[in-house]
């Protein structure tokens, strides 16, 4: 049975957009406390077009958030030591407040090795073991960028996941695997499911929330969608084609992200504001030391 109206969609651009204000004027601030900038240092190894033009697009982003951009290239027969190496030096770098691994990095790379070289205090990316323990226990830290912005757009349109059937389509170590856990810390009853997974559409036609994070275009088909459910596409393919068929969904669903401008938008405007929130917890409750401050015995 179809839905009497389209699904209505969820804009994580105007979200993106109010979330990126808000963290200018917490840089802002805490330049004026401090006289430090917060600094965001982003890597990539070799020069993916894409990457390429993902990374200029968050340099861009970091300016208009009052954020200072940092971009270390590395070239693409760059070994894991090497990268480890420049990883770490970064972690020790007092200067830089955040940082971003720009993946893939190549498949000689060991990924994970790389991911574990980035000090948990500077993971605004929310790759590292520790940030993934820290979301699974509902601790203080830092979420993956991608899984923190669905999030957000479930709070902005009041989707509650308390008792809700989510199913996850794909279980990658910073999408897939960590949204289940903050949906099931939020209560929801969550179903993984992947590219082994037997009658896949039976599955998602138990859910009130769909995330489609597998990297395969239009696999979630509209009339697999459960009508009156949550469908959010976190897949982006070549041709701005997300995950989920949206042009039959759209029909099914009560609401949708658009790909682009649903999710995407969010992942970026969430490492911004973990960016500033590193910045604020190294930094401390310091401030801007002026001409004519003195200092007591």
């Amino acid at each position: 049975m179809s839905q009497a109206r389209p699904a209505r969609l969820m804009d994580g651009t105007s979200l993106a957009r109010r979330i990126v204000e808000d963290t200018a004027k917490k840089a802002a601030d805490l330049i004026d406390r401090t006289g430090t900038t917060p600094c965001l240092a982003t890597v990539l190894v070799g020069a993916d077009p894409a990457s390429v033009t993902y990374v200029r697009m968050k340099q861009n982003r970091c300016r208009k958030a009052g954020i200072e951009s940092r971009h270390v290239e590395l070239p693409a027969a760059t070994t894991t030591g090497e990268l480890v190496a420049a990883l770490r030096a970064l972690s020790d770098d007092s200067g830089v407040h955040g940082i971003l691994l720009q993946h893939p990095m190549g498949e000689h790379i060991d990924e994970r090795a790389a991911f574990e070289a980035i000090a948990p205090e500077k993971d605004v990316d929310g790759v590292t073991f520790a940030s993934f323990a820290t979301m699974s226990f509902g601790l203080p830290g830092f979420v993956s960028c991608t899984p923190g912005g669905i999030m957000r757009l479930l709070d902005e349109y009041e989707v509650d996941p308390s008792g809700r059937r989510a199913v996850v389509v794909g279980r990658s170590a910073i999408l897939g695997k960590p949204v289940g856990m903050l949906l099931l810390g939020r209560d929801a009853t969550v179903t993984y499911c992947h590219s082994r997974t037997a009658d896949l559409p039976s599955a998602v036609r138990e859910a009130d929330i769909v995330v489609a994070a597998v990297g395969r275009p239009r696999l979630i088909r509209g009339e697999d969608i459960k009508p009156g459910a949550v469908v959010i596409d976190a897949g982006y393919n070549p041709g701005n084609i997300g995950d989920v068929d949206f042009d039959s969904a759209v029909e099914r669903a009560g609401l949708i992200t658009p790909v682009p401008g649903g999710v995407g938008p969010m992942t970026i405007a969430t490492l911004l504001e973990q960016t500033v929130d590193a910045a604020a917890r190294q930094l401390g409750p310091g401030r801007r030391i002026r001409s004519g401050d003195s200092f007591g015995a």
